[in-house]
């Protein structure tokens, strides 16, 4: 089905091409294809690199400590998940992809945004999970799509493990999380995820990769690490597409969910 899918879309593409000309989601010039981005947009994307946190993979800097070393946020808080694959820091050129693939309908973005991301994982077996950060039930309806659920698709299709997009629930409807401090954004989520009863047994003993769009404070992302893990996932590593670091926060760029392009419709009381 999926190599059907991909054939359909490969024999219509010359058709949108002429229909809609392609342009790079981030700065709107011309370029050759519908999911790609222009040169320049593509060099100034920010590339995680090594030396970096053993724990959490947190870039160090060239002057920072060599390999092995842990970064203080670890030290302070040794970490529930065991790693994170970011294809991206967050900075001005992601936060414009991932407002163009989440709140701009560019789905196709998944998969030059799920490439990137599986640029930065390490080499698995064929028995990894594959789990998506879940909507809320309202946040799906009115959103149409999951986001971290597309990209997991398409890191399935890289050979990156098993999708499992129902493995975990969110049982709890939330507000967005943006513009709370790290503290208030761990209350507001605890609880709010679990593992499904039809899943635990799947989830038992595997290797899970839990996928988002972006990485925050990690609030979110720890709640989903804990149900899996309760569940008797053997690991847990977090991938993503942008991760937010102090720098950026420091450097005034905004996090997406605290401004968007196209604000979505309201949401009933509390639900995210």
């Amino acid at each position: 089905m999926v190599t059907g899918t991909r054939f359909l879309a490969s024999s219509l593409a010359p058709l949108i091409d002429f229909v809609y000309p392609p342009r790079c989601p981030a700065c709107e010039k011309a370029i050759g294809q519908q999911s790609g981005l222009c040169l320049e947009c593509w060099y100034t994307l920010a590339i995680p690199t090594d030396p970096s946190c053993v724990l959490c993979q947190r870039p160090f800097g060239e002057h920072g400590p060599g390999a092995g070393a842990v970064c203080a946020p670890c030290m302070a808080s040794p970490p529930v998940h065991d790693g994170i694959a970011a294809g991206t820091l967050y900075n001005v050129t992601s936060r414009k992809l991932v407002l163009a693939f989440k709140h701009g309908g560019r789905i196709a973005l998944a998969t030059i945004l799920a490439r990137l991301i599986a640029a930065r994982l390490p080499s698995c077996s064929e028995e990894r999970l594959i789990v998506p950060v879940p909507l809320h039930r309202w946040r799906l309806w009115k959103r149409g799509f999951n986001q971290a659920a597309l990209l997991g698709r398409e890191l399935e299709s890289l050979g990156k493990g098993q999708l499992y997009p129902d493995a975990l629930i969110r049982r709890k409807a939330t507000p967005a999380l943006g513009g709370l401090s790290a503290r208030a954004r761990r209350r507001t989520v605890s609880g709010a995820f679990i593992a499904a009863a039809a899943a635990r047994q799947r989830i038992e003993g595997r290797d899970i990769l839990l996928v988002d769009d972006v990485l925050t404070s990690g609030a979110t992302r720890t709640a989903c690490v804990k149900a899996l893990k309760q569940a008797g996932a053997r690991s847990v590593m977090i991938a993503c597409f942008a991760r937010v670091l102090d720098e950026a926060r420091a450097h005034g760029i905004q996090e997406e969910s605290q401004q968007t392009k196209r604000p979505e419709p309201p949401l009933a009381p509390g639900a995210a």
